[in-house]
């Protein structure tokens, strides 16, 4: 059998590593990213035994372009077509564009836009050749939401489903599908700490369960955006 291959940034822990454990639930191999080395080992390993298809494991900070292009090159090594790239890599840094420290914007945009762009455009001419190959990029709520301690964050949300909706224009002729994830409060360690209860959230499997439910739709229908938040609605 030919395994279908993912390439999952992020994708150690939270919602990326969900992702990861839906996409192998339906026989996918997968190509992982985090920053923690350790980390990202452990999720391909367990992924790996849980499952059985093979994941491999590359750490580095993609929010340095020089390292988004290392990864981008160990992909390319495995010589195997890239049939899904969720593009997972993030961070949260609240605060209020007023106030905030020197320099957080510079790194939200960094992490949370520049690493999707610059390895989407390593990808794109391999799937554009083949004219098959589907992306996510997991903007929120915040990509459409104002929040008031949002700041920074939401400014690289915003400009990640914007390249979301570019995207999805160019590559219509070429049969790429293009997808923009929205999730809510989704249960994370970003909300480590939080004094609410598990209800207020939604389970990171459910975005898993979402993503590639979107995947497994005929390549005639795209989703172009999915908007997920937990049933009592948002966090303020």
């Amino acid at each position: 059998m030919q395994h279908l291959l993912a390439v999952i940034t992020g994708g150690s822990r939270g919602i990326g590593k969900a992702i990861a454990e839906q996409f192998a639930a339906i026989g996918f191999n997968l190509v992982l990213c985090s920053r923690n080395q350790a980390n990202v080992q452990a999720a391909a390993q367990a992924i790996s035994n849980q499952y059985g298809v093979q994941v491999h494991a590359f750490a580095a900070d993609l929010s340095e372009k020089k390292y988004v292009g290392e990864f981008a090159n160990f992909i390319h090594k495995l010589e195997k077509p890239v049939d899904v790239l969720v593009n997972n890599t993030g961070i949260f840094m609240p605060g209020q564009i007023h106030n905030e420290a020197e320099g957080i914007l510079e790194q939200q945009i960094a992490t949370n836009l520049y690493s999707a762009y610059h390895l989407t455009r390593a990808l794109l001419p391999a799937m554009m050749e083949r004219r098959e190959g589907h992306i996510f990029n997991i903007c929120s709520t915040a990509s459409i939401t104002a929040y008031t301690n949002g700041g920074s964050y939401c400014i690289s949300k915003f400009a990640l489903l914007g390249m979301s909706k570019v995207l999805r224009q160019e590559m219509k002729p070429y049969n790429i599908r293009v997808t923009a994830i929205l999730p809510g409060a989704t249960l994370t360690d970003s909300w480590a700490g939080v004094d609410l209860p598990e209800s207020r959230f939604m389970p990171a499997q459910d975005i898993g369960k979402a993503v590639v439910a979107a995947w497994q739709l005929s390549k005639y229908t795209v989703v172009e955006e999915l908007l997920l938040r937990p049933q009592l609605g948002d966090i303020e």
